[in-house]
Protein backbone atom coordinates (compact mmCIF):
# COMPACT_ATOMS: atom_id res chain seq x y z
CA UNK A 1 0.00 0.00 0.00
CA UNK A 2 1.25 3.47 -0.87
CA UNK A 3 1.76 6.04 1.84
CA UNK A 4 -0.74 8.89 1.84
CA UNK A 5 0.38 12.44 1.12
CA UNK A 6 0.69 15.06 3.86
CA UNK A 7 -0.59 18.32 2.40
CA UNK A 8 -0.61 21.44 4.57
CA UNK A 9 -2.43 24.69 3.85
CA UNK A 10 -0.90 27.70 5.57
CA UNK A 11 -1.55 31.41 5.62
CA UNK A 12 -2.60 34.32 7.73
CA UNK A 13 -6.04 34.57 9.28
CA UNK A 14 -9.09 34.68 6.99
CA UNK A 15 -7.25 33.82 3.75
CA UNK A 16 -9.48 30.82 2.94
CA UNK A 17 -7.46 27.88 4.27
CA UNK A 18 -10.46 26.00 5.64
CA UNK A 19 -12.48 26.55 2.46
CA UNK A 20 -9.64 25.24 0.29
CA UNK A 21 -9.04 22.27 2.59
CA UNK A 22 -12.68 21.22 2.25
CA UNK A 23 -12.52 21.60 -1.54
CA UNK A 24 -9.39 19.45 -1.67
CA UNK A 25 -11.03 16.74 0.47
CA UNK A 26 -14.05 16.79 -1.88
CA UNK A 27 -11.79 16.54 -4.96
CA UNK A 28 -9.91 13.55 -3.51
CA UNK A 29 -13.21 11.84 -2.62
CA UNK A 30 -14.55 12.46 -6.15
CA UNK A 31 -11.52 10.58 -7.47
CA UNK A 32 -12.16 7.69 -5.03
CA UNK A 33 -9.19 8.61 -2.87
CA UNK A 34 -8.94 8.39 0.89
CA UNK A 35 -8.40 11.60 2.79
CA UNK A 36 -8.78 13.04 6.24
CA UNK A 37 -8.88 16.65 7.41
CA UNK A 38 -6.88 17.82 10.42
CA UNK A 39 -7.18 21.35 11.78
CA UNK A 40 -4.73 22.96 14.14
CA UNK A 41 -5.20 23.87 16.79
CA UNK A 42 -7.22 20.73 17.43
CA UNK A 43 -9.52 22.36 19.98
CA UNK A 44 -11.18 19.29 21.55
CA UNK A 45 -8.11 18.03 23.44
CA UNK A 46 -7.04 19.40 26.81
CA UNK A 47 -4.32 21.54 25.23
CA UNK A 48 -6.75 22.54 22.49
CA UNK A 49 -9.26 23.78 25.04
CA UNK A 50 -6.58 25.90 26.72
CA UNK A 51 -5.54 27.28 23.33
CA UNK A 52 -9.17 28.07 22.47
CA UNK A 53 -9.60 29.99 25.72
CA UNK A 54 -6.38 31.87 25.03
CA UNK A 55 -7.33 32.74 21.43
CA UNK A 56 -10.78 33.94 22.48
CA UNK A 57 -9.19 36.16 25.16
CA UNK A 58 -10.61 34.19 28.11
CA UNK A 59 -7.15 33.21 29.38
CA UNK A 60 -3.79 34.96 29.61
CA UNK A 61 -0.55 32.97 29.20
CA UNK A 62 3.05 33.91 28.49
CA UNK A 63 4.12 33.85 24.85
CA UNK A 64 6.52 30.93 25.39
CA UNK A 65 3.91 28.84 27.21
CA UNK A 66 1.39 29.47 24.44
CA UNK A 67 3.93 28.50 21.78
CA UNK A 68 4.69 25.25 23.58
CA UNK A 69 0.96 24.50 23.99
CA UNK A 70 0.43 24.88 20.25
CA UNK A 71 3.36 22.53 19.63
CA UNK A 72 2.06 20.01 22.19
CA UNK A 73 -1.30 20.14 20.42
CA UNK A 74 0.37 19.04 17.18
CA UNK A 75 2.38 16.31 18.95
CA UNK A 76 -0.85 14.90 20.41
CA UNK A 77 -1.87 13.87 16.89
CA UNK A 78 1.53 12.65 15.65
CA UNK A 79 0.80 8.93 16.14
CA UNK A 80 -2.63 9.27 14.48
CA UNK A 81 -1.07 11.15 11.56
CA UNK A 82 1.55 8.45 11.00
CA UNK A 83 -1.06 5.69 11.12
CA UNK A 84 -3.31 7.45 8.62
CA UNK A 85 -0.44 8.19 6.26
CA UNK A 86 0.82 4.59 6.50
CA UNK A 87 -2.69 3.33 5.69
CA UNK A 88 -2.69 5.29 2.43
CA UNK A 89 -4.88 8.15 3.65
CA UNK A 90 -4.03 11.59 2.34
CA UNK A 91 -3.91 14.09 5.21
CA UNK A 92 -5.09 17.58 4.46
CA UNK A 93 -3.96 19.86 7.28
CA UNK A 94 -5.42 23.28 8.01
CA UNK A 95 -2.42 24.99 9.71
CA UNK A 96 0.63 23.17 11.01
CA UNK A 97 3.99 23.91 12.62
CA UNK A 98 4.73 26.78 10.23
CA UNK A 99 1.81 28.71 11.68
CA UNK A 100 3.15 28.14 15.15
CA UNK A 101 6.51 29.61 14.20
CA UNK A 102 5.14 32.48 12.08
CA UNK A 103 2.70 33.64 14.74
CA UNK A 104 4.92 33.22 17.78
CA UNK A 105 7.92 34.86 16.09
CA UNK A 106 5.72 37.87 15.29
CA UNK A 107 5.65 38.65 18.99
CA UNK A 108 8.27 40.90 20.53
CA UNK A 109 11.15 38.97 22.04
CA UNK A 110 10.37 35.66 20.32
CA UNK A 111 13.20 34.26 18.19
CA UNK A 112 12.21 32.44 15.00
CA UNK A 113 14.84 29.72 15.53
CA UNK A 114 13.71 29.08 19.12
CA UNK A 115 10.14 28.84 17.82
CA UNK A 116 11.13 26.10 15.33
CA UNK A 117 12.62 23.85 18.02
CA UNK A 118 9.57 22.25 19.66
CA UNK A 119 8.21 20.93 16.34
CA UNK A 120 11.41 19.25 15.14
CA UNK A 121 10.55 15.61 14.46
CA UNK A 122 6.91 16.04 13.46
CA UNK A 123 6.02 14.47 10.09
CA UNK A 124 7.33 16.63 7.24
CA UNK A 125 4.71 17.72 4.72
CA UNK A 126 4.97 16.54 1.15
CA UNK A 127 3.47 19.84 0.06
CA UNK A 128 2.77 23.15 1.77
CA UNK A 129 0.34 25.47 0.01
CA UNK A 130 0.75 29.01 1.30
CA UNK A 131 -2.34 31.08 0.58
CA UNK A 132 -1.05 34.62 0.28
CA UNK A 133 -3.53 37.44 0.65
CA UNK A 134 -2.97 41.09 1.47
CA UNK A 135 -3.75 41.51 5.19
CA UNK A 136 -5.97 44.52 4.36
CA UNK A 137 -8.19 42.31 2.21
CA UNK A 138 -8.29 39.60 4.88
CA UNK A 139 -9.29 42.23 7.47
CA UNK A 140 -12.41 43.00 5.43
CA UNK A 141 -13.70 39.41 5.65
CA UNK A 142 -16.56 38.27 7.87
CA UNK A 143 -15.53 37.43 11.43
CA UNK A 144 -12.16 39.20 11.27
CA UNK A 145 -11.10 40.48 14.68
CA UNK A 146 -12.89 37.84 16.74
CA UNK A 147 -9.67 36.17 17.88
CA UNK A 148 -6.55 37.44 19.59
CA UNK A 149 -4.20 37.70 16.60
CA UNK A 150 -6.63 39.17 14.07
CA UNK A 151 -5.09 42.63 13.86
CA UNK A 152 -3.77 43.91 10.56
CA UNK A 153 -0.29 45.03 11.72
CA UNK A 154 0.29 41.72 13.49
CA UNK A 155 -0.90 39.79 10.44
CA UNK A 156 1.55 41.73 8.25
CA UNK A 157 4.45 40.53 10.44
CA UNK A 158 3.05 36.98 10.41
CA UNK A 159 2.93 37.07 6.60
CA UNK A 160 6.59 38.21 6.46
CA UNK A 161 7.52 35.32 8.79
CA UNK A 162 5.73 32.78 6.60
CA UNK A 163 7.73 33.98 3.61
CA UNK A 164 10.97 33.56 5.62
CA UNK A 165 9.95 29.96 6.41
CA UNK A 166 9.28 29.00 2.79
CA UNK A 167 11.02 25.75 1.81
CA UNK A 168 11.42 23.79 -1.42
CA UNK A 169 8.15 21.89 -0.87
CA UNK A 170 6.06 25.10 -0.76
CA UNK A 171 3.74 26.51 -3.41
CA UNK A 172 2.58 30.11 -2.96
Amino acid sequence: MMRGALIVLEGCDRVGKTTQCVKLIEKIAAENGKSSLLKFPERSSLTGQLINDYLSNKLELSDRVVHLLFSANRWETEAQMKLLLKSGTNLIVDRYAFSGVAYSAAKEGMDIEWCRGPDIGLPRPDLVVFLDLDPRTAASRVGYGEERYEHRRFQEVVRENFLKLKEDNWKV
